[in-house]
């Protein structure tokens, strides 16, 4: 039979197959080698596996990617804190099934998730495979419903109180993604946009008052989540790298940013909101009113944040490719400049609307 540890078609790059093959041995019940590691194409920070073994169950495996890593992100002790106290909370995640901490195992710490059936619509290929026009609708409500939930959970009570500072949310994170964005392009050699700097300091000078904080994903969109094959409901919430505490709304303002309607265009080439059946952001936002009790007066802000945001999390995403951190996924990079060039525009262009 030879060596469990080393059967099984080569890993791909980010695994050390027989090291963490004998990891899941200790530490996932009933895992049972050899190990198959498939890269999961489509996540742009974090590196996702899924492993399946010899009796065909299937788990999933997060990890760094493998290069230079950006201040304070890819935490993964904190990302497993957060799903595991989450999902007592109510909250749809995939089960935590383990931590591994000791970068001599895989390079650096990675968990393990247990894998959820369901549905990850990243593009309209995906959503015309699985859902009906009806499915579609009741998909938008859904994710709409399930980020409600989250922002209902008090932080205190479901052991997250120290998660993040609950005050100054905002501030917080304009300053630490314009560092980023300042250290991704300086490493991948670029020359820095004066229009980002210029609306990170509008935004600096009109900060909303924040309410009482809650947990914030930070990066709440469709594909991050995991949908029943009806789409009457979330099965489980993906990617918790961001989250912290803070306002709640600043979640809102990103899932509108992602929500394509059609005859718009998308900066990350994700256009499935587009097609027929899925609600309107106005629908959306009217879903929320309702699911949380809060009033929007201001939402147009944290609309204009939400894509200067994610304009500083791509400059991150392309410097890693250029570098080769992001594995052999085959992701067409070539995209990026433009794609960051135009949200920073449509932060500026949310900004100089009245209705912020």
């Amino acid at each position: 039979m030879g060596d469990p540890h080393n059967q099984g078609t080569e890993a791909p790059r980010g695994i050390d197959a027989p090291r963490v093959t004998r990891w899941f041995e200790a530490h996932v019940p009933g895992a049972e080698p050899p190990l198959h590691f498939d890269l999961v194409a489509g996540g742009r920070s974090n590196l996702t596996f899924v492993v399946t073994d010899a009796a065909g169950t299937r788990y999933v495996l997060r990890r760094p990617p493998t290069g230079h890593l950006l201040p304070t992100a890819h935490d993964m002790g904190r990302e497993h804190r957060i799903i595991s106290a989450m999902g007592p909370a109510g909250i749809p995640v995939p089960p935590a099934l383990g931590l591994c901490e000791d970068p001599e195992v895989n390079g650096a710490p990675f968990y393990v998730m247990g894998f959820v059936d369901g549905v990850i619509a990243r593009n309209e290929a995906d959503v015309e495979a699985a859902f009906d026009e009806p499915a579609r609708g009741r998909a938008g409500l859904a994710l709409v419903d399930t980020l409600a939930a989250i922002h209902r959970a008090d932080p205190d009570r479901i052991g997250l109180g120290d998660l993040g500072r609950k005050e100054g949310y905002i501030p917080r994170q304009l300053k630490r993604w314009s560092a980023n964005y300042q250290a991704a392009n300086q490493a991948r050699g670029g020359e820095p946009m004066a229009v980002v700097a210029e609306v990170r300091d509008r935004l600096a000078a009109d900060v909303p008052e924040q309410g009482p904080a809650s947990v914030v994903h930070g990066d709440y969109r469709l594909d991050n989540c995991i949908l029943a094959p009806d789409g009457s409901r979330v099965a489980a919430v993906l990617d918790w790298e961001l989250c912290t505490l803070g306002d709640p709304l600043a979640d809102l303002g990103q899932l509108l940013v992602y929500w394509p309607e059609p005859g718009e265009f998308s900066a990350l080439n994700q256009t499935a909101t587009t097609m027929p059946g899925f609600a309107r952001r106005a629908d959306l936002v009217a879903r929320y009113e309702e699911q949380s009790g809060r009033d929007l007066p201001r939402l147009g802000y944290y609309v204009a944040f939400a894509y200067w945001k994610l304009a500083c999390i791509l400059e991150g995403v392309y410097a890693r490719y250029v570098g080769g951190a992001m594995g052999d996924d085959g992701h067409d990079t070539g995209y990026y400049p433009d794609s960051i060039a135009w949200l920073t525009q449509r932060a500026v262009e949310a900004l100089d609307e009245k209705t912020t």
